[in-house]
């Protein structure tokens, strides 16, 4: 077989490119009058369930080089496209712009999107609540570090709906403007931070420089971005954000470190085939009701994923999830049964059973 010139080659790619233009255009129509029809039935424009649809079986039927961390990247991207030009929404996180929870936003509604950074849990959720934003995204778990406890206590406050799952590795990096580490006079990084990087601290000597705890890993990125003499504990986004030089990456101790993140809006997803849903549940404190209640869910052969208890307003609540949608008949048998005592906080796509 002849090979091809460069030129023959790059003349090929953009007749794709000119197709891929018009076909890009004629699905921005086609979702136009999707929108349309949408708007007339109050129907959400974002649905996790589709999207999940779409990517399954574009993953299935891929015969190219395609991975399917690149079949996702490019069309979670023109998802996002799709929905600010048809209605571009306002999404809340917990900021300030370069952190873990804005990364996971960027992740699940891509570059394009309406974002509004707020300064608590809380704050996200009342936005969302008062519809200043119509989603919002805040943290609900980390492999080292467990349960926030703010964001349970906002879920039951609140009467919003959890409508995706997001997961993201947390990597850290050491920043520093100076090209000398043992000029560091003192580390800024967020307080859970400085521990998960004990190791790399250690090792390098510079566990007895200061450690000055601030609000944010982002904001210590912008804090020693002023000083030749401090450094950051940071993500490497909030680094080259900042033009602060990353000296050196993945200095957690844990390698394998998530964070999970909810996203929460006003309304609730359709089935998808492959959900979880989560529940707050207030039992009686009497002897074996717990276990009297899980036995629903053991004996209907549901799959519970997590079981933590919590105490809000000085009473014990329980936080569970268990794969299932919570339209499915045998999960509504359990949540009619115990009613007054369930508080459902959303089915949604399951992202993982656990981080």
């Amino acid at each position: 077989m002849k090979m091809m010139t460069l030129e023959a080659l790059r003349e090929q790619i953009d007749a794709i490119d000119d197709k891929l233009l018009e076909l890009y255009n004629e699905r921005m129509e086609l979702v136009h009058q999707v929108g349309m029809l949408k708007n007339n039935t109050g129907t959400p424009i974002y649905r996790p369930e589709r999207e999940h649809a779409i990517l399954n079986r574009l993953k299935a039927q891929n015969k190219g080089r395609l991975t399917d961390k690149a079949i996702d990247a490019l069309f979670l991207e023109m998802f996002a496209i799709s929905r600010n030009l048809e209605l571009p929404e306002c999404i809340a996180y917990l900021g300030p712009e370069a952190s873990f929870t804005h990364q996971a936003a960027i992740n699940n509604f891509g570059i394009m999107s309406n974002y509004l950074p707020i300064n608590s849990i809380e704050g996200v959720f009342r936005e969302v609540h008062k519809k200043t934003a119509k989603f919002g995204i805040i943290p609900i778990e980390n492999s080292s570090n467990g349960i926030v406890s703010d964001t349970i206590h906002c879920l039951d406050y609140y009467d919003l709906k959890i409508i995706a799952e997001v997961i993201i590795d947390v990597h850290l990096c050491f920043a520093m403007l100076g090209d000398d580490i043992r000029q560091v006079t003192k580390i800024y990084s967020k307080d859970i931070a400085f521990g998960q990087c004990r190791n790399f601290l250690q090792d390098l000597g510079l566990y007895m420089v200061e450690q000055i705890p601030v609000e944010s890993t982002a904001k210590a990125a912008k804090l020693a971005a002023k000083d030749s003499c401090s450094a950051a504990l940071c993500p490497s986004v909030a680094a080259k954000l900042n033009g602060l030089p990353i000296r050196f990456e993945n200095i957690e101790d844990d390698i394998t470190n998530r964070t999970r993140f909810f996203v929460i809006s006003d309304f609730e997803n359709l089935p998808s085939g492959d959900d979880k849903t989560s529940i707050l549940v207030k039992l009686s404190n009497t002897p074996g009701a717990l276990v009297e209640f899980l036995n629903d869910f053991d004996r209907s052969n549901i799959n519970l994923t997590k079981i933590k208890s919590h105490i809000v307003g000085g009473q014990s609540i329980f936080f569970i999830e268990f794969s299932a949608h919570k339209d499915q008949p045998q999960i509504k048998e359990i949540l009619t049964k115990h009613q007054t005592s369930i508080k459902v906080l959303g089915s949604y796509v399951r992202g993982c059973d656990d981080v």
